[in-house]
């Protein structure tokens, strides 16, 4: 049915990876241009979480500065924001608005929010799935070569 090297999952594969870097294009845009416009407070990202989660009622919970760039999330076992450099020692708009973003999710999980809750169940097997996406994207045309050549000798380089 399908043409050579072309199994039909990729008609789901292709469009959902075009909406993926489409999100991540427009995500990286505005942080890029946000992160120019100084916070009219003054504060740090780290400083604006933990004044969000002082706020809030929520004690139990650190802010911590990991590696990367927009790496930054929420962790609820381990309970702690984790804010890439730029986000936790800038003190730019768009550093603001992803502390927040962060504590959001802390608030949601000290709130027993379901769908958080639902998340996090599921976020180890997404994380596995995330990493692995890519390279079976590209394996995936040689799929059918090895199963064919099961059914068709003249294809398997042992005959």
């Amino acid at each position: 049915m399908f043409p050579f090297f072309f199994d039909g999952t990729m008609l789901l594969l292709l469009p959902a990876m075009a909406l993926a870097l489409y999100a991540q294009s427009k995500v990286k845009s505005a942080y890029k241009k946000y992160s120019q416009i100084g916070s009219a407070a003054g504060i740090t990202g780290a400083e604006a979480a933990r004044r969000l989660l002082r706020e809030n009622g929520i004690v139990d919970v650190a802010v911590e500065e990991v590696g990367g760039t927009l790496s930054d999330h929420y962790d609820p076992r381990a309970k702690v924001v984790r804010l890439s450099s730029g986000i936790y020692n800038g003190r730019h708009l768009a550093g603001l608005a992803v502390a927040a973003h962060e504590v959001g999710h802390a608030m949601q999980h000290a709130g027993g929010y379901f769908a958080l809750n639902l998340r996090h169940t599921f976020l180890p097997v997404a994380n596995i799935g995330s990493w692995a996406a890519f390279p079976l994207f590209f394996i995936s045309p040689h799929r059918w070569l090895i199963s064919a050549s099961c059914f068709m000798p003249w294809l398997s380089a042992s005959s």
